[in-house]
């Protein structure tokens, strides 16, 4: 599909217009003030609320939006797509009730003791990363480091080949990002991702392991086995949830502080303040937009809804809404009460948060023990994804001081 330049995000907006991709903040500031719920004909028809309170509303309303699918494109969930209850990637696809039981499947995997488990592992991975960029000044903190974190430890836990990362990440790309694609092509280029893990499957069936993949296909919901779809979309969202949003995390953090030497000498200074720093990253650069279909025709907040239209649900613009947030455009890295949205809002609350936090605390620990001085290259030279989750997708890094 041609999706030409917005003029006016209030009533053509795109989440894959170069302007949002470059910087969203600006232009959500401006729309809280014109219309803090916008409004396009793309993909279909498409609302974009703004304010944290309309988020939320949104977010917490099971009974007028649904979940079946949660990523904007130009089709929609046809009649050869999973059922409703299950939607293409349980449970972030489900609605109640069936949203508790698939969700209830995944938490003993995600708590805190089976998370805090992979520490040891997750910092070797860090320093392996850091070691194979030998001496070089400059450094690519996305290419090079972050992209790789979250690759390494949701293939250990799922039960994923690590070397096939570039092709996980390409799988991101394909359903994350290339959403402004004509339907036809969207679905020709998830054929290979479809086989893929058809595959795995097949795989584990015949050669059980100790991993989720093997604990999926054992599941059983009132006495009986997962449905095949159910066990294919838990993996894929597994793949792309559990690698896109942390890599953009880990790397919104280190833009962050290249962008912020006072931050940088600050964190070194003090590490004690990283716990609240990650907080606040995850706050002012929350990576997740999530998205809602209209069940019935519906009028909210004075918006004439229309079965099917989206919702996008932006947990990035509710993380800065001053009516929820004292200096809200403002990167604070000792913020105290810091109640934000960037792991979700409603019963879709992220149940990986747990292994985010891990992630993110070990990365920057050691990023910053090896690296505790360093800057940008070039900021015209970093990248951003397009879609729902952005994070920087290029992140030249100088090396100015190594320990």
């Amino acid at each position: 599909m041609e999706h030409p330049p917005v003029k006016d995000f209030t009533t053509d907006f795109d989440h894959v217009d170069d302007a949002w991709v470059a910087d969203p903040y600006a232009i959500m500031a401006d729309l809280r003030e014109q219309c803090p719920i916008a409004h396009s004909d793309r993909y279909g028809g498409m609302w974009v609320p703004v304010l944290h309170k309309d988020v939320a509303a949104i977010a917490n309303d099971t009974e007028h939006f649904t979940s079946r699918t949660v990523v904007i494109n130009e089709g929609r969930p046809g009649d050869d797509a999973p059922p409703a209850p299950i939607g293409v990637a349980p449970p972030i696809s489900s609605d109640p009730p069936f949203h508790e039981i698939a969700r209830r499947l995944l938490l003993p995997a995600f708590a805190p003791r089976p998370i805090a488990a992979l520490e040891d592992f997750s910092r070797v991975l860090c320093n392996d990363l850091i070691d194979a960029m030998g001496d070089n000044d400059v450094v690519n903190a996305s290419l090079d480091y972050a992209q790789h974190i979250p690759v390494g430890l949701i293939a250990k836990m799922v039960g994923l080949p690590p070397e096939d990362g570039d092709l996980f990440r390409s799988f991101v790309h394909e359903i994350i990002e290339a959403v402004d694609l004509p339907v036809e092509e969207r679905l020709a280029r998830f054929e290979p991702i479809q086989e893929y893990i058809v595959g795995l499957i097949e795989e584990h069936r015949e050669k059980p392991a100790d991993d989720l993949i093997t604990y999926l296909l054992d599941a059983e919901i009132a006495g009986n086995k997962l449905a095949d779809e159910h066990v294919f979309g838990t993996i894929l969202l597994l793949i792309v949830a559990g690698i896109d949003t942390t890599w953009s995390a880990i790397g919104s953090s280190i833009w962050h502080l290249a962008n912020n030497p006072d931050d940088l000498a600050r964190l070194i200074a003090h590490p004690e303040l990283l716990p609240s720093a990650i907080e606040e990253f995850l706050r002012a650069y929350a990576p997740v937009t999530m998205a809602r279909l209209v069940k019935d025709d519906f009028e909210f907040e004075g918006c004439p809804m229309k079965r099917d239209d989206w919702i996008l649900l932006s947990f990035p613009a509710a993380n800065r809404d001053p009516e929820m947030f004292d200096r809200a455009d403002e990167v604070l890295i000792d913020r105290e009460a810091n109640r934000h949205a960037a792991f979700g809002l409603g019963i879709h609350r992220c149940l990986g948060s747990n292994l985010a936090r891990l992630e993110m605390t070990i990365a920057l620990e050691e990023w910053l023990r090896r690296f505790p001085k360093f800057e940008l290259v070039d900021a015209d030279s970093v990248t951003f994804s397009q879609g729902q989750v952005r994070g920087p997708r290029s992140l030249p890094i100088r090396i100015l001081e190594r320990s």
